[in-house]
């Protein structure tokens, strides 16, 4: 009788495993690894900035890149009037979202 109770709780200790590492590959899946996917997609995006293309910043604000620094952007917000801001700060997402609004516009 005690030998079958063991061999019990042994199975169960292992199911309990398995689901623990079932969760945390979900975890992984759905949370980790689209994060890293968006990081690397907002990288390149900062990497391949140009004089000259429009953007939005995170905060919202529109602009067309008039000069590259390593690390900052002077953008054109109005008629010779410029900002400074950190390529970190322009937004991948938000700029697609904009340029796609005004390529909509454009074709109707």
């Amino acid at each position: 009788m005690d030998l079958i109770l063991l061999q019990a709780g042994g199975n169960a200790g292992m199911m309990n495993l398995i689901f623990i590492g079932a969760m945390i590959a979900i975890f992984w899946l759905f949370l980790i690894r689209p994060q890293q996917k968006k990081q690397k997609e907002q990288k390149s995006f900062s990497d391949s900035l140009q004089k000259g293309d429009e953007v939005v910043t995170a905060s919202g604000i529109l602009g067309k890149i008039n000069k590259l620094e390593e690390n900052i952007v002077s953008l054109e917000v109005a008629n010779k009037t410029y900002i400074r801001v950190t390529r970190n700060s322009i937004s991948k997402d938000m700029t697609e979202a904009v340029t796609s609004k005004k390529d909509e516009q454009k074709d109707s």
